[in-house]
C-alpha cells in the first residue's frame, strides 16, 4: 500500500508579486528565449517599458523617446509627464497599480493591467526608475524586484519625464544577446503608428510621416508592387494595401492600440473578410476570396476601448467590441472599408484595372493547380500514414485544433543519422522533426506548381500547414538543421531558396532559423566545454589546461543523442534568417541561385581565399 501524501496548512504558501513572476515568467512575458527570436522575453521587457513611453506621447506629452542598448544594459528615457513622485516605487513594484485603470487618462492605452514594468523589475538583476516633474525628481533601484535604494531631490534642472534602466537577469535569460534588427523593427512599428514621434536608438533617429504607408514601403520594394499603395485613414482606424508581383501568399501587419498583434485576432479576420466583400461589390463579381487576397501585402491598425487580448504579451486580439458606444469590431471595419476603399477604387481606375488583372490571373492559376493540389493532398495524407518523414510533437498530436503554439519548433534535417539524433534528443511535447531525402530541388525561377509536384516540397508544405495561408502555420519556429560542411551548407541554401521563392513572409515575420551546433568538444576528467568557434576552442583549452581532449564534430550524426539534448534544449543557439529590406527577393535569388554570371564568379573568387583561410584555422 502506498503512503498517502500529507496535505495540510504547511503545504499552503502565498507568493509575493516578484516571486510569482520569477517562478512563472511565461505567464507575464511569454517565452524566455535567448534573443534569437523577435518574441523572446528580453524584447518583451524592452517593449513593456516602451509601451509606457508611447502612452505618454499618445496623451500629448513628449515627442521624443531615447533608447540605448550597450551589451546587456537597456536605458529608456521619455520626456512625458513623469511618474507622480510619491508613487515611483509603487508603480514598478506593486501589482495592479498604475494610472491606466483610470480610463479618463488612458482611454486607448497599450497596457491596461498594471503588470508590465513590474515584470521587468522582477526579471532584472538591476532595475532603476527615475521620474522628474515640477523641478523635482525621485528614483529607486531594485535587484530582482527587491528595493535596494531610494532617493528624492527637491531641486533638479533635468527635463521632465521618466528614465528606466535595467539588465535582464542572466539566471533566467540564459546566454541572451540583444539583436539590433529586432529592436529596430519594434521601434519602426512604433513610429509608423505614431506619426510625429521620434525615437532615437543608439544615436540613430527613427521617424515616420505617412504611418502605415511607410510600413508597406519598407516591407515591399517599389519594383515588386503591383500598384501604388492604397492608404486609408479614419477615426480609430488606418489601412494600407497593395499586392506583390512575385509573392504567392498573403501578408498582414496588424495592430491594436499600437500593439503589434502578430497572431492576428478579431480585427485581422474582419479586415480580410471585409476586403473581399468590398472588392466583390465594386466589380460586381463573386470572385473567390483566395484569388482576391493572393499576394496581398497589407496593414491595419485600430484603436479599441479597453481591448481584451488572449495573453499578457498581447499578440492576438480577442475583443469583439470597439467600446465607447461604437459597433462591433467587425461592423466598424466593414463599414469603413465599404466606404473608404470603394471611394478610392472609383477614383483610381489604373489601380482597379491592375487589381482585376491580378485577381483573374490568380483565378487561372488556381484552376490550373486544382487537380494537382487534390493529388498532392492525397499523397501527403498517404505519406503521413506510411512513412516517418514527419515526427510530430505531442501538442499537435493531441490538439485537434492544430493551432500554432509559440513554443513549437520544427527541425528540418537531412539523413538518417542526423534526424535520428535529433528525434531521440528532442522535447517530444513541443519539438517535431522533418527528414529530407537527399538534397532539395533548386526552386529558383519555378512556379508554385512545383511545390505540389515535388514530393519533398509537398510534404514539407503539408507538415507546416501553409498551403492556404501562413496564418495556419503549425510551428512558430522552423529550424534548418544541417551539417556544417559543404553539402550541409548547400542543403541549407536550397531550403532558404524554397522559402524565399514561395513563402517569403515566413522569413519576414521571423519564423526561419539555422541551428547552430558546436564545432568542438574540449574536455578533461572534470569538465566538458562545447565550442561554437575557433576562439571558443582556444579559450576552453586555456581554461582546462594540461592538454585536454579535443574532438572536432564533422556532422550532426557524430553527436550522440545524450549530447544533442544540450544543443536543442534550454541552451539552444539559433541564428535567425533575415532579409535585407534594401534587396529585392528576385535580385537576391537571381544572384545566388540563378545561372552563373560574371558578378557571382567575381564574388566567389574574392571570398574564396577568406573562407579557405578560416577552414585551415579550424
Amino acid at each position: 500500500m502506498t503512503k498517502e501524501t500529507q496535505y495540510n496548512e504547511d503545504n499552503i504558501r502565498s507568493l509575493d508579486w516578484k516571486e510569482h513572476i520569477r517562478m512563472r515568467p511565461g505567464m507575464y512575458i511569454g517565452k524566455l528565449g535567448d534573443g534569437s527570436s523577435a518574441d523572446d522575453g528580453i524584447y518583451i521587457l524592452v517593449k513593456e517599458v516602451l509601451d509606457n513611453c508611447i502612452d505618454e506621447f499618445v496623451m500629448g506629452a513628449g515627442k521624443t523617446i531615447e533608447i540605448s542598448i550597450q551589451g546587456d544594459k537597456v536605458i529608456v528615457r521619455d520626456y512625458g509627464r513623469g511618474i507622480p513622485l510619491g508613487k515611483v516605487v509603487d508603480v514598478v513594484s506593486k501589482m495592479n497599480t498604475g494610472g491606466k485603470y483610470d480610463s479618463r487618462a488612458f482611454k486607448k492605452s497599450v497596457g491596461l493591467n498594471g503588470v508590465g514594468t513590474k515584470a521587468v523589475n522582477a526579471l532584472s538583476n538591476y532595475f532603476r526608475v527615475e521620474s522628474t516633474r515640477d523641478g523635482k525628481s525621485a528614483s529607486a533601484e531594485f535587484e530582482r524586484g527587491e528595493l535596494t535604494h531610494q532617493e528624492h531631490l527637491d531641486e533638479t534642472s533635468r527635463r521632465r519625464g521618466t528614465k528606466v534602466s535595467f539588465i535582464p537577469d542572466e539566471s533566467i535569460f540564459k546566454n541572451y544577446k540583444f539583436r539590433n534588427e529586432y529592436i529596430e523593427r519594434l521601434i519602426k512599428n512604433y513610429v509608423y503608428l505614431n506619426p510625429g514621434l521620434t525615437i532615437v536608438f543608439n544615436g540613430e533617429k527613427f521617424f515616420s510621416e505617412n504611418g502605415l504607408k511607410d510600413l508597406l514601403s519598407d516591407s515591399i520594394a517599389d519594383g515588386d508592387r503591383l500598384y501604388p499603395i492604397i492608404h486609408l485613414r479614419g477615426d480609430d482606424i488606418e489601412v494600407a494595401i497593395t499586392h506583390s508581383r512575385t509573392q504567392y501568399s498573403e501578408e498582414y501587419h496588424s495592430f491594436v492600440n499600437g500593439q503589434n498583434t502578430t497572431q492576428g485576432g478579431t480585427h485581422q479576420a474582419a479586415f480580410r473578410e471585409s476586403l473581399v466583400r468590398t472588392i466583390r461589390e465594386y466589380y460586381g463579381k463573386n470572385y473567390d476570396a483566395s484569388d482576391i487576397r493572393k499576394s496581398i501585402v497589407s496593414a491595419i491598425s485600430i484603436k479599441v476601448m479597453e481591448p481584451v487580448f488572449e495573453s499578457q504579451t498581447k499578440t492576438k486580439l480577442g475583443s469583439t467590441d470597439m467600446g465607447g458606444g461604437l459597433p462591433t469590431v467587425r461592423t466598424y471595419i466593414n463599414d469603413f472599408l465599404k466606404r473608404a476603399l470603394d471611394n478610392f477604387l472609383h477614383k483610381n481606375p489604373e489601380v482597379t484595372d491592375a487589381l482585376q488583372r491580378k485577381i483573374l490571373q490568380a483565378e487561372r492559376e488556381r484552376k490550373d493547380l486544382s487537380g494537382i493540389r487534390k493529388l498532392a493532398r492525397e499523397r501527403a495524407k498517404k505519406a503521413s500514414l506510411h512513412n516517418k518523414k514527419l515526427r510530430d510533437c505531442r501538442i499537435h498530436l493531441t490538439d485537434s485544433k492544430k493551432e500554432r503554439n509559440l513554443e513549437t519548433t520544427l527541425f528540418i534535417t537531412e539523413g538518417d543519422s542526423a534526424s535520428g539524433s535529433i528525434t531521440k534528443s528532442r522535447d517530444v511535447n513541443t519539438q517535431a522533426v522533418f527528414s529530407l531525402k537527399g538534397k532539395p530541388l533548386n526552386s529558383y525561377g519555378l512556379t508554385k506548381k512545383i511545390v505540389y509536384e515535388n514530393e519533398e516540397f509537398n510534404l514539407l508544405q503539408a507538415a507546416l500547414n501553409i498551403e492556404e495561408s501562413i496564418e495556419d502555420l503549425r510551428y512558430n519556429n522552423i529550424v534548418i538543421a544541417t551539417d556544417a560542411d559543404v553539402d550541409g551548407m548547400h542543403i541549407r541554401l536550397l531550403l532558404i531558396t524554397f522559402f524565399l521563392q514561395f513563402f517569403p513572409e515566413l522569413i519576414k515575420e521571423g519564423h526561419l532559423y539555422i541551428l547552430e551546433t558546436p564545432l568542438f568538444r574540449v574536455r578533461n576528467k572534470k569538465e566538458t566545454i562545447y565550442c561554437y568557434s575557433e576562439q571558443e576552442r582556444i579559450d576552453a583549452m586555456a581554461k582546462l589546461g594540461a592538454k585536454p581532449e579535443i574532438t572536432r564534430f564533422k556532422g550532426l550524426g557524430e553527436i550522440s543523442p545524450d549530447e544533442f539534448k544540450h544543443f536543442i534544449g534550454e541552451d539552444i543557439r539559433l541564428a535567425p534568417v533575415m532579409l535585407d529590406k534594401a534587396l529585392m527577393i528576385e535580385e537576391l535569388l537571381s544572384f545566388y541561385m540563378g545561372k552563373n554570371t560574371p558578378d557571382r564568379q567575381k564574388f566567389i573568387i574574392n571570398n574564396l581565399k577568406v573562407e579557405l583561410d578560416r577552414v585551415d584555422e579550424l
